[in-house]
């Protein structure tokens, strides 16, 4: 099926949003399962909700169900087109034809050959490479921005669900992909990228609708984007977590890759990271107080903060509760982690924390 389903009005005039199945995402520190606790503690008053470091746009979907005017931020090209895919687009699909177009062969073979080029037996065999770079080719042509924001977010999640444990920062792609014992766990292993892709187009299709209010995707440095800001009534802040290894850009380095095509950055070690990565300045033990300091100033004019982190990650809870002080009242909801599943830092026992900050 590859037309949206039709939102239907409640018996009270107002829209069930609720009932839109967003699509599962297969990213290191996705809020998806802590989406119903972190979007209880947002007032009904906040209408305006900021997503500084919006990620997998798990948080910024839920806060579109729930009708409020979303901005959402990511500064990796590749999620922000998430969010222009599913948060800033409101009635456009891909259609039959769109497909077509992106199925076709290779527009320009001189000009896109970088997936051949960097990742041929890393990541994915020859055939494959040559797939996406012809399919890249064909992203081009769509005449519409957000049917090219949903092509580019379906086909950078049919490559997470392609390789083993969803990520680029290991080498072992096709050893794991030769692997009986893995392929029975997971048979995307051995599938076509291109059939995958086909697979996800009505789940990605039918998670797209219009709230009613304006939402925006935007793709900046959350330090020099909040200065030009005005009246947001809530900021969701769930930055990297330092010291928890996450290392965002190493995992999904490829995506990166994929979604802005380089051809001026260097490639380094086996995975074929580009270089220099882009600096958050939420990474680093060296920074990341310093940039705690300049979000929370800058968002002195924003009434409510959430803000989500770890008590296993740098700085502890103390310290960024000292910080929020100058500004805001501040009070901790907690959720022990009784596995390893998560994400960033949700080591067994440590405790994902939610910092509830109130004028």
């Amino acid at each position: 099926m590859l037309t949206n389903q039709l939102i239907q009005p409640s018996l009270f005039g107002e829209y069930d949003f609720m009932d839109i199945k967003f699509p599962k995402p297969q990213y290191l520190g996705a809020k998806y399962i802590h989406g119903e606790w972190i979007t209880r503690h947002i007032p009904e008053c906040a209408q305006v909700v900021l997503d500084a470091f919006s990620g997998s746009q798990s948080i910024s979907f839920l806060c579109k169900q729930l009708g409020k005017k979303v901005i959402t931020n990511d500064f990796l090209k590749f999620n922000s087109e998430i969010g222009k895919a599913l948060i800033e687009n409101k009635n456009e699909i891909l259609m039959p034809e769109d497909i077509s177009i992106l199925f076709s062969d290779n527009s320009d073979p001189k000009e896109y050959n970088l997936m051949e080029q960097l990742f041929t037996n890393i990541f994915f065999v020859r055939e494959e490479t040559k797939f996406l770079d012809a399919f890249r080719s064909n992203i081009d042509r769509l005449k519409n921005k957000y049917k090219k924001a949903l092509a580019f977010t379906i086909m950078n999640r049919a490559l997470t669900r392609k390789v083993t444990m969803g990520h680029f920062a290991h080498t072992q792609a096709l050893v794991y992909a030769a692997n009986p014992d893995r392929i029975k766990r997971n048979r995307s292993l051995i599938r076509p990228i291109k059939d995958i892709f086909s697979e996800l187009i009505s789940e990605y299709n039918n998670a797209v609708f219009d709230n009613g209010c304006e939402c925006i995707s935007c793709n900046e440095d959350i330090i020099k984007f909040l200065p030009t800001l005005s009246n947001i009534d809530l900021a969701y802040f769930d930055p990297p977590y330092c010291n928890s290894h996450a290392d965002y850009q190493g995992f999904y380095h490829l995506l990166e890759t994929y979604t802005n095509y380089w051809k001026d950055k260097e490639f380094i070690n086996g995975t074929k990271r580009y270089s220099p990565k882009k600096e958050s300045g939420f990474e680093t033990k060296k920074e990341i107080i310093g940039s705690f300091k300049k979000l929370f100033s800058l968002s002195k004019d924003i009434p409510y903060w959430l803000i989500s982190y770890n008590d296993r990650s740098y700085p502890d809870i103390q310290t960024l509760v000292d910080l929020i002080r100058p500004y805001r009242k501040v009070s901790i909801d907690r959720k022990l982690y009784q596995t390893g599943r998560g994400g960033k830092g949700s080591v067994a026992g440590s405790n994902e924390i939610l910092l509830v900050c109130e004028p």
